[in-house]
């Protein structure tokens, strides 16, 4: 399966445009989370994923919650938080929002570690997990060298071993790669990243 994944488009038209050129390619688009910025127009922005040449399966960012991304998708698009999908075999498990809390204020979406730890204990088995937030000490240091990254997503991924795990949310950590057991892990970013799984 080819798979093309990005995260935190935060509204730009510029990148979308560029996702939904790249997507006539790929078998299922992914999307990390962070579609809009700050809870504000949430539905342009994923209207700037129309004529996405596959289905995709995203989950909300802390830029959106989970039923204002539910509200705002096309046909073709699956929402997953605390859920999993099957997608031509391969099981996908999902969990949004930004994990630990956030020092952003009321707007944020977030979890703590022991309800993102709660809701990642219903999976039991995948092959790609997907999260808005890293786990911690793998692709989550800020500019200011801190690691920010999640302790329930990095026990997650150190039971269940997916083939990939791929995130967003940390911008300073885009493109940044690492291995938690013989997991890869990718902070993607908004530029298309293309896997095959």
């Amino acid at each position: 399966m080819r798979l093309l994944a990005f995260s935190d488009l935060h509204h730009s038209r510029t990148r979308a445009e560029d996702l939904v050129s790249e997507s006539e390619g790929a078998d299922l688009v992914l999307g990390a989370g962070d579609f809009c910025n700050m809870r504000q127009n949430l539905p342009e922005a994923m209207n700037l994923l129309v004529g996405l040449g596959a289905p995709m399966v995203v989950v909300p960012g802390n830029a959106e919650s989970a039923d204002e991304l539910k509200d705002a998708s096309h046909a073709g698009t699956t929402i997953l938080h605390g859920s999993e999908a099957t997608f031509q075999g391969r099981r996908i498990f999902g969990l949004g929002y930004a994990v630990p809390v956030t020092p952003f204020g009321s707007w944020s979406c977030d979890l703590t570690e022991a309800a993102a730890d709660q809701m990642l204990s219903t999976c039991d088995a995948c092959d790609i997990l997907v999260t808005h937030s890293p786990p911690k000490g793998v692709a989550d240091l800020t500019s200011a060298g801190q690691s920010v990254g999640s302790t329930a997503i990095l026990a997650a991924i150190e039971r269940l071993q997916p083939k990939l795990a791929l995130c967003g949310h940390i911008h300073d950590s885009w493109g940044q790669t690492g291995l938690i057991g013989t997991t890869k892990v990718v902070n993607l970013g908004p530029t298309p990243n293309w896997f095959e799984v």
